[in-house]
């Protein structure tokens, strides 16, 4: 039986959970650090977390061997049956080298038209979740789908789309459509979940009368998850001798809700010490007693409550004080509610019922996570931004939750706040209801914000290592935007060049906007960043290289004209040209193998020959920076000269110079 820790998931979009608790991200580089690609993998990992949890669906079998055959799956079935996680785990089924999972938005900014063949790249597994679309979209999408599942198929790729239940869909895909329904034995589902949860089969599969009470009526499989993470979390902080009677119990209860409870028992705690400690606890659930009682006192001060009169020897202890809001502190320091779920229904009922209050809740989280604390570790102060972010989020305050999140990222914001600020637009980019107004608001941000403080450097962060998961579309225009805008550092340029990297669909549409833009100074130095020869004439993924797409090759020679036009236009010198960035494409042309060489010579020679009145200014420029190229050649100086000569032929033909075949000595004997 595994006792491993696991990560929760309960979403496709950023970082997710798949059951009532909190999400912790700790992301392990600050705001003042180089920033590094740590989450590319995740989405991964929560497929494999999912796949852990699965039973199988009815119809799974089915669903499995029309994906298998076709590479699309269209997934019905009604509410509640495990429409999405199917779906994720039948594309985890899939993973292969070189593919990625993505989630598709056909409705968002940024996104391209589902018809759209650049949308595809080899070996991906794409997710179109429409479960909850509006006819109105599921109709527009309806008559994408067979473009799609073309260029699906063409491309090796696989794709599950999960269509609103009871839908219409078109005759010409019936075929790919599989209506799955509820795992058979709902105990099965419950017993998988306590198995990935590390409860011991001895004791999940006695009988317990609560969870029979609670399986009698049909349940969603989410809620099911639910009931399953309550009865691990009572298990985590039960009593010695306690059971899975005790522990099914507590979940039972906690599902009932405590809320009417809670309303009494701060009714009978009017004291401000007292409210101030029950909002501390219920924030900073299981963290350490000296950070809780240092919160509290945070709290009182940030309201402006004045400090406590009585002497210090005369004061209540903590432990005291806990117990009168049925807390405790455990052997190890950590504070709990003695009765499991309180600290939701604390948050809730101060948030609703003292709406006074909140503006002070965001203040005094700043103020808690720049804490000195040696207590106060990464766990425990994400843990209370999520918190914080979840009342927000609840009661359908995005946009304050963004507002407070950009607060926190002002100047002078230290390393702790601007973490903070990342978590809480983690946790709005996590939320399903509220996941794309943070999209779109991130979007704002980075395209027409003036950015003050370290709030540039955290939508760095939130876009590179959360949002370009299973958006990397949308990462790489908002990334785009910063890169063009950001003066004195490089962060976000470097954030976009790791992004393009490891994606030759990335690099390819990345360029097609470049192309398409005005090619402004800073795009230029954007594409002399992402134009390294090397992938672009990669061709150990497939046998097309990026350089062998016409479209490909329209972007690049555009761009370089400009970069040529740019660098004649310069006082320094006409025709002056950025000789480094040319130098490494003429390196690699001295190097390439067969065509490949040649192909970079020849979209030079083209971006020149479009440079209007400069064009001569311009190839005399391009020949003398092969000339100087000749003396750093890592390949030695032969095969450079044998390059520089074949570009002199091609400029002397793009001028009418010379005939159109080159002689044998300027191709140097090159096939």
């Amino acid at each position: 039986m595994s006792t491993e820790h696991t990560t929760r998931v309960e979403s496709t979009q950023g970082v997710t959970h798949t059951g009532d608790g909190h999400i912790y991200v700790n992301l392990g580089v600050t705001a003042h650090e180089p920033r590094k690609p740590i989450f590319r993998q995740l989405p991964d990992d929560q497929l494999r977390w999912t796949r852990r949890v699965l039973v199988a669906p009815v119809n799974m079998g089915s669903a499995r061997t029309t994906l298998e055959e076709t590479g699309t799956v269209i997934l019905d079935g009604a509410p509640g049956s495990g429409r999405t996680a199917t779906a994720r785990v039948l594309l985890r089924e899939h993973h292969r080298p070189g593919g990625a999972f993505r989630e598709l938005l056909p409705d968002e900014r940024d996104e391209l038209p589902l018809r759209n063949p650049a949308l595809v790249d080899p070996g991906d597994r794409l997710l179109l979740d429409l479960s909850t679309a509006e006819a109105g979209l599921w109709h527009a999408t309806r008559g994408d789908l067979p473009a799609l599942r073309q260029t699906v198929h063409e491309r090796r790729a696989h794709l599950v789309v999960v269509m609103p239940h009871g839908g219409a869909l078109d005759p010409d895909l019936q075929h790919y459509r599989v209506e799955i329904g509820p795992p058979t034995f709902p105990m099965e589902v419950l017993r998988r979940h306590l198995r990935a949860h590390g409860v011991p089969y001895e004791q999940f599969l006695r009988y317990d009368v609560n969870v029979d009470e609670f399986l009698s009526e049909r349940r969603h499989m989410r809620e099911i998850a639910d009931f399953a993470d309550r009865i691990r979390r009572a298990r985590e902080s039960a009593g010695p001798g306690e059971g899975l009677t005790e522990w099914c119990a507590a979940a039972k209860r906690a599902r009932a809700g405590r809320r009417a409870e809670v309303a009494d028992r701060v009714a009978d705690l009017p004291e401000a010490p007292q409210r101030a400690l029950l909002i501390a606890v219920s924030m900073l659930h299981g963290a350490h007693a000296d950070v809780v009682h240092r919160a509290a006192a945070l709290l009182l001060s940030t309201v402006g409550t004045p400090e406590e009169e009585t002497p210090l020897l005369q004061r209540k202890d903590l432990a005291q004080r806990l117990s009168e809001i049925s807390a405790r502190s455990g052997p190890d320091g950590r504070v709990q509610f003695t009765v499991l779920d309180y600290d939701s229904a604390v948050r809730a009922h101060f948030w609703d019922h003292m709406p006074d209050l909140r503006p002070h809740l965001g203040a005094w989280a700043a103020r808690v996570v720049e804490s000195n604390d040696p207590h106060l570790v990464p766990d425990v102060r994400d843990g209370l931004v999520a918190r914080l972010a979840g009342e927000y989020l609840r009661t359908g305050r995005a946009d304050a939750l963004a507002a407070l999140a950009e607060r926190w990222s002002a100047q002078g914001a230290g390393r702790a706040r601007s973490e903070a600020a990342v978590q809480a637009l983690t946790c709005g980019l996590a939320d399903p209801a509220h996941g794309s107004t943070f999209r779109e608001r991130i979007y704002q941000w980075c395209a027409y914000r003036r950015l003050t403080g370290e709030f540039a450097q955290v939508l760095v962060q939130v876009c590179a290592d959360v949002l370009a998961l299973d958006h990397p579309d949308h990462a790489l225009i908002r990334l785009h935007h910063l890169a063009r805008r950001e003066r004195g550092t490089a962060h976000a340029l470097q954030a976009l060049c790791d992004l393009v990297a490891g994606s030759r669909r990335l690099r390819r549409r990345l360029l097609d906007r470049l192309a398409g833009g005005d090619l402004a100074p800073t795009d230029l130095g954007i594409f002399l960043r992402v134009s390294d020869p090397a992938p672009l004439t990669d061709r150990s993924v497939t046998t097309r290289a990026l350089v062998d797409e016409d479209g490909v090759r329209r972007s690049l020679i555009m761009c370089w004209r400009a970069v040529l036009t740019d660098a004649a236009s310069r006082p320094e010198g006409r025709g002056a040209a950025p000789r480094a960035e040319i130098q490494r494409w003429l390196h690699w042309a001295a190097e390439g193998a067969g065509d490949r060489g040649e192909i970079l010579l020849d979209l030079l020679v083209d971006a020149a020959d479009r440079c209007g009145e400069d064009r001569g200014a311009t190839f005399a420029a391009l020949y003398a920076s092969a000339r100087q190229a000749e003396c750093a050649s890592p390949g030695g100086g032969a095969r450079a000269s044998e390059t520089t000569d074949l570009l002199l032929h091609k400029i002397g033909v793009a001028q009418g110079l010379g005939p159109a075949a080159p002689s044998a000595s300027a191709r140097g004997g090159r096939s």
